[in-house]
């Protein structure tokens, strides 16, 4: 499913009507510099939504890609996308991430709530899990694991679950957390890093509790920064996960990125997730509802005062060019930040592999969100090291240590809802759920829910 160019402001693709989620046509439409994708069911009308507005322009903001079909499908085509997920044959990217929800419980009744979990509940068994990472390894040796929920912490087993995954093959696993149960058990937190734990993937929604009390339901701020404090202590690195929601949280983005950079080494990444409906969370939204990927990008660059520049940003090179974008930048011992690496303005116009894309993505994940190999055992936060501040006269051998332990990456996944899906995008993607039955499932389409509720995949 290539997008045809139909004239200078027009390109087709398709989508499912948020009612009855049948699948339709649907056509991106450039307007000036806003993009929509507009689609119209012959029993419920038509829809129209913003996914694109401002600079970088939605024309140049690319890295075209040749598909990498899955080398052992999941599921035949039968209905067609994206009912025939497992992968399916005509799927145009490898996995990435594998997500594994190794329970539905949670420890807290979010408002917003991609999962929807809930506080009871049976978790799936050792060995239903020990044959996840056999099929895992077996579809897509060599991806990136992350264990969600749920919340992952409630299990006592988890460390034996982190374990299991190194022994299946796995070099890096993540565990999605809210990082309360982090904050208080020190022991808990010792065990999972004792048995191979990577990298943290923390909730953390903003620099001020009424944030959380709007998103999460309770003040959670301090509990977050002591669960920052016990991974540095341990060694295990953090990335900071805010979900973004108009009128909550966007007026805290330049605090986050400020809170980010002051807590290197021991926070790896930023990684930003625009608000999607789905889940818990979802209703018919308006444009008004929604934060765009070069709406965040711009954000960013006026709420940091211009320290973090827009143009610092590129593409991806592993999902589709509308899904996300990032950056990494250099903070120093004056805790000055320095972008590195290639800006949107230098995109490489020529089609790569996907494979290699996605090679690239998998390998700068699992060295960059872990804890850096040089701060061995305890990481603190930010201190000012050695040598010159300034790139420009540090000692070479300096510099290059430093660029391997004070690196932040900032970046961002703007999730896709049933009312802005883009089955093309959905093609191109690389994280995938692991259903129950070991089918891979892109992570939109399993957590997708109609505007009644109804679900595609999702048990």
């Amino acid at each position: 499913m290539v997008s045809t160019l139909m004239t200078p402001t027009e390109q087709t693709t398709q989508s499912l009507c948020p009612v009855c989620l049948k699948r339709i046509d649907a056509r991106r439409t450039i307007r000036g510099d806003r993009v929509f994708l507009e689609k119209i069911c012959p029993d419920h009308g038509s829809f129209s939504v913003r996914i694109w507005d401002g600079e970088p322009g939605f024309s140049t903001w690319q890295r075209p890609k040749t598909p990498t079909h899955p080398a052992i499908p999941g599921h035949a085509v039968e209905k067609g996308c994206p009912f025939d997920c497992g992968l399916c044959p005509e799927h145009r990217q490898r996995s990435c991430t594998v997500i594994l929800e190794v329970t539905d419980r949670c420890n807290m009744d979010c408002p917003v709530c991609y999962a929807d979990s809930r506080s009871a509940g049976d978790d799936p068994p050792i060995a239903t899990i020990e044959g996840w990472f056999k099929a895992a390894f077996h579809v897509s040796a060599g991806s990136n694991i992350q264990l969600s929920g749920g919340e992952p912490t409630l299990r006592d087993d988890l460390p034996r679950i982190v374990a299991m995954g190194r022994e299946a093959g796995f070099d890096f696993i993540q565990i999605n957390t809210n990082g309360l149960r982090l904050a208080s058990d020190e022991a808990f937190l010792r065990d999972l890093k004792d048995a191979g734990l990577s990298s943290v993937f923390l909730q953390f929604d903003g620099t001020r509790d009424a944030v959380y009390e709007k998103l999460r339901g309770r003040p959670l701020l301090a509990t977050k920064k002591t669960a920052i404090e016990k991974c540095g202590r341990y060694g295990v690195g953090v990335v900071l996960v805010p979900t973004l929601v108009p009128g909550i949280n966007d007026d805290d983005i330049g605090n986050l990125m400020r809170l980010a950079a002051d807590h290197v080494p021991v926070v790896r990444s930023i990684h930003f997730q625009p608000v999607s409906y789905f889940g818990r969370f979802f209703h018919s939204p308006t444009d008004g509802d929604r934060i765009t990927l070069p709406q965040l990008m711009r954000l960013i660059e006026e709420e940091t005062d211009g320290v973090f520049k827009a143009s610092a940003f590129s593409p991806p090179g592993c999902e589709n060019s509308l899904c996300s974008f990032s950056a990494s930048y250099l903070v120093m011992p004056d805790g000055d930040v320095r972008a590195v690496g290639r800006s949107a303005g230098t995109c490489c116009p020529k089609p790569i592999p996907a494979e290699v894309g996605a090679a690239a993505a998998i390998d700068f994940v699992s060295r960059q969100w872990r804890a850096p190999q040089s701060c061995c055992g305890t990481l603190s936060p930010r201190s000012s090291g050695s040598g010159s501040n300034s790139p420009d006269t540090m000692d070479l051998d300096v510099f290059i240590q430093r660029a391997r332990t004070y690196l932040l990456s900032v970046s961002a996944m703007a999730f896709q809802d049933v009312w802005n899906l883009d089955l093309e995008r959905v093609r191109d993607c690389c994280i995938h759920v692991m259903a129950p039955d070991t089918r891979l499932i892109p992570f939109c389409l399993y957590n997708l829910t109609s505007q009644t509720g109804e679900r595609l995949y999702r048990p």
